[in-house]
């Protein structure tokens, strides 16, 4: 699966996401793009957005062909996973 991680989160959570084709908006070319220039970048391009703007669905018109996960934090500094949770994830 085709996903991209907004720039709002960390970079680092990529390597998490075992099996998928990853980038962040900073790899992209993205950064600094309102979210309704990103998500016309993103129909067409990944098939998942990640960000933690959870006004992002109230505020802009999701394209139909890309899916949208907020991720629900208190902040966007998210501790990530240990290096065992990530193979064995790799494993299931």
């Amino acid at each position: 699966m085709r996903i991209l991680i907004d720039e709002c989160l960390p970079r680092e959570l990529a390597d998490e996401l075992v099996g998928h084709e990853v980038r962040t908006v900073q790899e992209a070319g993205w950064a600094g793009l309102s979210n309704g220039e990103l998500l016309e970048k993103v129909s067409g391009s990944f098939e998942v957005f990640l960000t933690i703007d959870k006004r992002i669905e109230s505020e802009q018109k999701v394209p139909g062909d890309v899916a949208l996960i907020t991720v629900r934090a208190h902040s966007n500094r998210i501790r990530l996973a240990s290096a065992p949770a990530r193979i064995a994830s790799s494993y299931e």
